[in-house]
């Protein structure tokens, strides 16, 4: 008999044991300092067949059994207990009742009326608030919650649904596994291309989060090219990728650098001030396509396409451009309204707004970072975003490549 003083009963279920699930769960138990009893379990016996395993958890008190329930129920484990969801009211905006649920991006249920529902708005570190009326379930930031409002506290009546790892190797595969500066990338991108034209002709959206550097290496060109060729639907980014792509794009440099053979130009360091005035003058980037001030490059195309842009600003910014939202909440807001219908996204050189990004989309959208420093990409791991590729390769070798493969 365990003398631990706490327990708590959980069922596992699915393909969890071909896909590492069930390990996976043992061990965050052993590093959260639990015990476990596996009391019951059922294995598939064949490819269709899913397994089943109950297990008692055993902790020294309520607190590391609260942290190592948050840790399995995230990795798919639900609660023995037939209990409806419990909820507290929000008696402060924007405040959040004690013992509040986490989200994870992965799709969530919730049990109401002795019924599991789908929770909508898939996003991580969100909470969750329940229309009992209705019988409905949804995400939604912290910032957004309002007095009234009844948000998921505890554990009962949870249910997350983990990712199953296929049999087959896929290439949209767990992150973790996948970075490295050796791979074949010709063939990883030519993979990446065939996945691209495959999201659009299902009529899904892709989506770019575009880094300066973009522009810096000579890659705007490629950029450019493949939204013309309708491979883009929605772009973010920040101040530098737009004023670097007007810069180019009005005086031939980025950072006053001319890009056709990579020599500073005498009095090149005010060159982007020059590109952002310019805007500023116009009144806007689509002002400036209207106007004929702007002809060429990234933000040109995004405009003439109709790709839904999201610039977000930051303390850095010099101008900033007009079209930059320097209102982060604003820029979130923006950002979250763009994403329904984006199956697909590529991060390309720049940490802070892939990984914003990447908290911001479910599990199943396929994810491909690109960056030449491979801490970068593992970056995105870390925060949690599970199904992406990561490519540690320079911003204008991936888009010429990936350009050429789509034949644009």
């Amino acid at each position: 008999m365990n003398e631990r003083l706490t327990s708590e009963e959980i069922t596992l279920e699915g393909h969890i044991i071909d896909s590492g699930i069930l390990a996976q769960v043992w061990g965050t138990i052993m590093d959260l300092g639990g015990e476990f009893d596996l009391e019951e379990i059922r294995v598939g016996k064949h490819k269709a067949e899913t397994s089943f395993a109950r297990m008692k958890i055993f902790a020294d008190n309520d607190e590391q059994l609260h942290r190592i329930l948050n840790a399995v129920q995230d990795e798919g484990a639900v609660l023995l207990s037939r209990d409806d969801v419990h909820t507290a009211s929000v008696t402060q905006n924007g405040v959040l009742p004690d013992e509040f649920y986490s989200t994870t991006h992965l799709p969530t249920q919730v049990r109401l009326g002795n019924q599991w529902i789908d929770v909508t708005g898939t996003e991580m570190d969100l909470v969750i608030v329940i229309d009992h009326a209705q019988a409905r379930a949804r995400m939604i930031p912290m910032a957004n919650a309002r007095v009234g409002d009844q948000v998921v506290v505890g554990h009962d009546g949870i249910r997350v649904l983990p990712p199953q790892r296929a049999r087959a190797r896929e290439l949209f595969a767990f992150m973790g596994s996948e970075i490295s500066s050796e791979k074949p990338k010709r063939l990883v991108i030519e993979e990446i291309a065939k996945t691209m034209r495959a999201t659009r002709a299902q009529g899904g959206k892709i989506l770019v989060v575009a880094g300066p550097a973009i522009v810096h290496s000579g890659a705007g060109q490629y950029l450019a090219q493949i939204i013309r060729a309708g491979y883009v639907q929605v772009l973010f980014g920040g101040n530098a990728i737009a004023a670097h792509d007007v810069e180019a794009a009005l005086l031939g440099t980025s950072l006053g650098v001319a890009l056709h053979n990579g020599q500073p130009i005498e009095g090149g360091h005010r060159h982007h001030m020059v590109a952002i005035n310019a805007i500023r003058k116009a009144g806007s980037l689509r002002a400036a396509v209207e106007q004929g001030v702007l002809r060429e490059g990234v933000m040109y195309e995004c405009i003439r396409h109709n790709v839904e842009t999201v610039l977000a600003g930051s303390i850095r910014d010099d101008g900033p451009l007009p079209d930059v939202i320097t209102d982060t909440q604003e820029a979130q807001r923006k950002m979250r309204a763009a994403l329904p219908g984006v199956e697909m996204a590529l991060m390309i050189s720049t940490m802070l707004h892939s990984i914003a990004t990447g908290n911001m989309l479910p599990a199943s959208t396929k994810i491909v970072a690109v960056d030449i420093n491979p801490a970068v990409v593992t970056k995105l791991a870390d925060r949690g975003t599970f199904q992406a590729l990561g490519l540690v390769t320079d911003a204008e070798l991936f888009m010429r490549e990936l350009a050429e493969a789509l034949s644009v």
